[in-house]
């Protein structure tokens, strides 16, 4: 697409390597008596561009330090994009926040750990820090060579010597590695994760021979690449003695460079004299013996752990110092000026941009847009067309035009890689970007920057967000495992406590089974084939333990036949009005108008992927006759309402009017501005309904909506009342589905049966999800967040004027605004007067439920449009409003809400291009129930967005999903437990399939419809006396094993099983014979399933297809048992049907594995063909 002669990146930092500036900053360098240099005008990314420009011929060590953190992250990306990450390090503080707080992070652990183990090698490096990072001591260089250890391929090291070592050096020995410091041990594999890379090492031996080293990731715990050699070093933060500052790592001939010293000098010394928090006290000192206690005090000590301002001026004296920017703090020994103008503002305006970039191109200048991805590319490229049409007198051409290489065009650059190196993922660059655009007089180009002209965020990584996936996915594993003693519960038998795995005898062979104990000792063994029988209890947070069931009452059996019932009642009617709209005439919509484009070019961000599949989907609905019945979810902030607006304007196109519901007042008005503003310049009328308006407003809107003079009518449950009139409804949005009651929801459905439902909501309820899945309703899922929305900051504290004072400060510096979330009205006033005390210039506004709606809707309006800085309340503000300058948001008590709550108040910040922040206060961890701490961990370590749906998920599991159905529900997940529950659902909805509504399956399979045999059958049961299993010299840790064994029972297709075979085979070693016979069984119950089989039993050399047990079902009629007749004709002698009390089976004989099983399975589904 580019010519050939376009430069890119690399070239750029070339020209910077070849400039009269390099040459005069090496001349000085070289010069032994200068020991000060500063280079004037170096700003935005031209400075990264220089020193990388550099780095072939400076050959050394420079240690570059920014004012902060973010600033830093930004360097290291720029350099990053130029130089690959071969020598060039990030160096950041090994705390996660303010260091005064003291809260270690394993992840920023690694990646110092890295610099040092770097630095002792001695090759030049270019590490990147902030003044925060250079507060601490480090090891000095002969200590850590102490505590290296050296692991080669080839090398003959003792196993035992080996874990010796490691113990030695404080490694913990665990089943499943995840974090830094731990190792495990599974025959002839070791895994450690050592300080000093990111992602941990699995060294595999042969005998006593080093056979493979290969770096694995954490969250699946597969391989990735191949090393030679490795070094494995231990935490080295906790080291008391032979400390050194780290500057006196730095070799002599290092080189510091800095924006400012003083600055940087300053906040050393202003950390160094705040110290540590006294909270920081005495969250160490909780349950410690008076020993421990002395010691910790010590440890804590500001002198023990950070370095002085004027320690730092010492050890600086002896480096070469360069410092760039606009003014020096100092009297340099020589000067260097660079011309050179960071990139001016556009606000995303085109015209100009477009004139600057003509202005500059007629003065010859090469022009660059660097953007992060190639769609982006494409938006600009169609952009600059558009403009170039508008302003054919002053041309500029585009770089694929022009042939010779020379400046005066623009060129657009998107990601391109370098060639890889053997490295693997070292050398490539991903998408050529820098952060801050400039022009540089002197060299003659403009490299302006697509983030910076649309005013999106830009987002810089870190190797460390690694290393905090690991912390996550033991969090999620943590919520699957099963331990011995765990409450399980059996759908058959009701809630037992797992006893653990055990082999039992059957026949000449052995079984693995699962052991479950029953009150009165009872115990019934359940072989791993019927797994999915069996879930871990779960139920919202009462605390008591549920009661066990006492097996052979009946009792289990009446509990579940009454949820059955009421389960079939409400899914009655839902089947019946599906039923009814699938035979009803809807409306069906034109297609895309030339203004239906027009609207969605203008969006703000980027549309992701689901986002374009979405609305591709709904529009798709809109234009079929059938009624569309769709539920998008989606993340708070991934996009819904985009699509809702676009739905909207295509109904509006064809006169039909639109209904949008939300659940309250607030969110009314701020969806009829965002309507108002996205829709603006376009034919349509909008406008909106609710307790805000006045009683003249509210006739006027209902006269005109009756009229037809309001084409998108948005409101709350005021809509679906009497006193509305439709003009022609064609329709209908509802927002925040999961706040709407039930009833609210049986008017909407008998609102019309015919009108087009578009549903949306952040968190599924199960209830929707369960039927949608069954198919009553569409859903499309919006997983992937907007590419440059920012992640939120996400930490847990404790309750304190500290953390809060801090918070507001730093929001209210940059103008922006606090939520404060309390869950308790009645300590609302006393925190305002805390903030007060603290923060006196800060502007207080309170809110909660219990106000006079009209006061409180007023309040809201005012905090959106910035009259309080800080907005007080109750879990009011969980309802969906945005307000997109509230970038803080705290949350008192956070350990008594909800998961999936807790995530949709999160989402109520980051809505702009600017960072987040969310302070989750709680009690101290030990405090706290494992519930609630698990909750607290998952979020702060999920700050990325678009983890709500496996939140949801989650949550359902944890809270036990008490809105399932109603309140009357809510006991029975009690009792049965969340997911027993949901089985106990899934059966309900085939048993009303198979007896009350088969006529609706006849009349499919009378139109041809293909009905497969799984619509009649709940689950395939699998029996057998063949050897299944993984064995425990293979797989150590019953719960391990527990896991593999529910994963296996959860594979859908070949794909996955295999995927699952090579899994097993990278972490475990080769599968043994038990464990291959165990796969087969995933295709022999899904194929089973597929032909209608309830059961499959395997015993005695033969194979037993059971059939659905209802003589009368439908299931008699269909395909599947079409080819299984077929079959049976052509293989007379082999098969046997007959039916035994009611039951239909059919007996094949010589089945000697489960392989084989497989095999006649599938031949039998291929014979309906023939």
């Amino acid at each position: 697409m580019l010519n050939a002669f376009a430069m890119n990146i690399q070239d750029i930092q070339q020209l910077y390597g070849a400039s009269p500036q390099a040459g005069a900053l090496r001349k000085a360098l070289e010069d032994k008596s200068v020991k000060t240099v500063f280079l004037q005008g170096l700003v935005a990314s031209a400075a990264p561009m220089l020193f990388a420009g550099m780095a072939g011929k400076l050959q050394q060590t420079i240690l570059f330090v920014l004012q902060d953190a973010d600033e830093a992250g930004y360097f290291y990306h720029d350099l990053m994009q130029v130089m690959g990450n071969q020598q060039v390090l990030y160096f950041p503080s090994s705390y996660r926040r303010a260091i005064k707080y003291g809260q270690r992070d394993a992840a920023n652990e690694i990646l110092r750990t890295e610099v040092l183990s770097k630095l002792s090698s001695g090759a030049p490096l270019y590490i990147v820090a902030s003044p925060e990072s250079l507060c601490e001591w480090v090891v000095s260089k002969q200590k850590l060579e102490e505590r290296t250890l050296q692991v080669a391929v080839g090398e003959t090291v003792d196993m035992q010597t080996l874990k010796k070592s490691l113990r030695a050096f404080e490694f913990h020995e665990v089943d499943y590695v995840y974090e830094p410091g731990q190792f495990a041990v599974r025959g002839s594999i070791v895994d450690v994760y050592s300080y000093s890379c990111e992602w941990p090492y699995r060294i595999d031996f042969f005998g006593d021979e080093v056979d493979t080293i290969r770096t694995f990731d954490v969250q699946d715990q597969l391989s990735k690449e191949h090393k030679k050699q490795v070094q494995i070093v231990p935490k080295l933060s906790e080291m008391k003695e032979d400390r050194v500052p780290f500057l006196q790592l730095l070799p002599s001939t290092a080189l510091l460079v800095m924006q400012d010293f003083t600055y940087v000098h300053d906040t050393i010394e202003r950390i160094y004299n705040e110290g540590f928090a006294k909270q920081v006290m005495q969250e160490q000192l909780e349950g410690a013996t008076e020993l421990e206690q002395r010691e910790l005090m010590h440890a804590w000590q500001k002198e023990q752990q950070l370095i002085s301002g004027r320690q730092f001026l010492q050890d600086m004296a002896g480096f070469k110092r360069i410092q760039f920017g606009q003014q020096s703090d100092m009297t340099p020994q020589v000067s260097i000026s660079f011309d050179i103008t960071p990139q001016p503002l556009f606000h995303k305006n085109f015209d100009l941009l477009y004139q600057t970039l003509a202005d500059y191109a007629h003065r010859g200048y090469a022009l660059y847009i660097f953007a992060e991805s190639g769609k982006q590319v494409e938006r600009l490229r169609e952009i600059m067309k558009a403009q170039q049409e508008n302003n054919s007198s002053t041309p500029i051409p585009l770089a694929a035009e022009s042939s010779n290489g020379v400046g005066g065009y623009l060129q657009l650059q998107s990601p391109s890689a370098l060639p890889a190196t053997e490295e693997g993922e070292k050398g490539t660059v991903k998408g050529a970007s820098i952060h801050a655009g400039y022009i540089d007089h002197q060299l003659k180009i403009c490299c302006f920057t697509d983030h910076q002209i649309f005013e999106r965020f830009h987002k810089y990584n870190l190797k460390s967000d690694k290393a905090r996936a690991g912390k996550m996915a033991l969090t999620l594993k943590e919520l699957q495992e099963m331990e011995p003693g765990d409450f399980i519960v059996h759908v058959d038998f009701g809630i037992g406590k797992f006893g653990g795995l055990v082999r039992v005898p059957t026949g000449n062979t052995y079984q693995e089974m699962i052991r479950i104990i029953y009150q009165r000792g009872d115990i019934v063994d359940v072989s791993i084939h019927a797994l999915y029988k069996i879930s871990k209890y779960r139920r919202s947070d009462t605390g008591e333990p549920p009661r066990l069931s006492t097996l052979g009452t009946g009792a289990w059996e009446r509990l579940k036949e009454k949820a059955k019932k009421r389960i079939k009642d409400i899914a009655r009617d839902l089947i019946k009005l599906y039923a009814k709209r699938r035979h009803e005439k809807g409306f069906s919509f034109s297609a895309d108008t030339f203004m239906q484009q027009e609207l969605e070019a203008s969006f703000l961000y980027e549309d992701t992927p689901d986002q374009v599949k979405a609305t591709a989907e709904v529009k798709g609905d809109m234009e079929k006759a059938r009624p569309m019945d769709r539920l998008v979810c989606g993340d708070v902030g991934f996009g819904k309402t985009e699509v809702a607006i676009r739905a909207a304007f295509k109904a509006a196109c064809d006169s039909k009017q639109v209904a949008v519901l939300v659940p309250t007042t607030v969110l009314a008005f701020q969806h009829y501005k965002t309507f108002k503003e996205r829709l603006r310049g376009m034919p349509v009328n909008v406008d909106y309904l609710s307790r805000a308006r006045s009683a003249k407003q509210t006739r006027q809107v209902l006269e005109d909506l009756a009229a037809g003079r309001i084409d998108i009518i948005i409101g709350t449950h005021k809509l679906i009342g009497k006193s509305v009139k439709w003009h022609d409804l064609g329709l209908l949005i509802i927002d925040e589905e999961q706040k709407f009651g039930v009833a609210t929801k049986e008017k909407l459905r008998k609102l019309k049966t015919n009108v087009d439902t578009l549903t949306m909501s952040a968190t599924p309820i199960p209830r929707t999800l369960q039927f949608s899945l069954m198919g009553a309703r569409d859903m499309s899922i919006m997983r992937t967040p907007p590419p440059n929305r920012y992640p939120i900051h996400t930490e847990i504290g404790s309750f304190g004027h500290e953390i809060i004072t801090d918070a507001i400060n730093f929001e209210m510096s940059r103008n922006g605004q606090v939520y404060f979330v309390n869950d308790r009205i009645s300590t609302l006033p006393e925190i305002e007067k805390m903030i007060l005390k603290y923060v006196p210039d800060c502007r207080v506004a309170i809110g909660h439920g219990q106000m006079p709606p009209e006061q409180l809707e007023n309040i809201l309006i005012d905090f959106m449009n910035h009259d309080y800085d800080v907005l007080l309340s109750t879990s009011i503000i969980e309802n969906g409003i945005d307000i997109s300058n509230a970038n803080t948001i705290i949350i008192n008590n956070a350990h008594r809400i909800g998961l999936s709550d807790l995530h949709q108040m999160r989402g109520r910040v980051g809505r702009s291009n600017r960072k987040a922040f969310c302070y989750l206060l709680a009690p101290p961890k030990s405090v706290l129930t494992p519930e609630a701490r698990r909750r607290l961990e998952a979020l702060e370590t999920f700050s990325e967005l678009g983890s709500g749906f496996n939140i949801a998920m989650q949550d359902l599991d944890i809270r036990g999903a008490g809105n399932l159905l109603g309140a009357e529900q809510s006991g029975f997940m009690e009792d049965l437990g969340y997911e027993t529950y949901q089985k106990i659902l899934s059966q309900a909805v085939t048993e009303l399939r198979n007896d009350e509504f088969s006529d609706l399956y006849e009349e499919s399979i009378a139109s041809g419809e293909v009905v497969s045999g799984a619509d009649f059958v709940d689950d395939c049961a699998v029996e057998s006396d063949l050897e299944m299993y993984f064995p425990d010299n293979y797989v150590p840790g019953s719960s391990e094993r527990m896991l593999l064994y529910r994963e296996l029972d959860n594979i859908e297709d070949d794909n996955e099983l295999t995927t699952y075979r090579q899994r097993l085979e990278d972490r475990f070693g080769p599968v043994p014979h038990e464990g291959v016979e165990l796969m087969n069984v995933v295709a022999l119950r899904r194929v089973g399933k597929r032909l209608g089989c309830e059961k499959l039993i395997m015993k005695q050399g033969n194979m037993t297809l059971q059939f659905v047990s209802n003589p009368m079902s439908a299931y008699y009629k269909s395909k599947a048992f079409d080819s299984v007749l077929n079959y049976i004709a052509q293989h007379a002698r082999r098969c046997d049907l007959k039916e035994v009390k009611g039951k239909r089976m059919l007996h094949v004989s010589n089945v000697s594995s489960v392989e084989e099983g497989v095999k006649i399975l599938r031949e039998i589904e291929s014979s309906a063909s023939m």
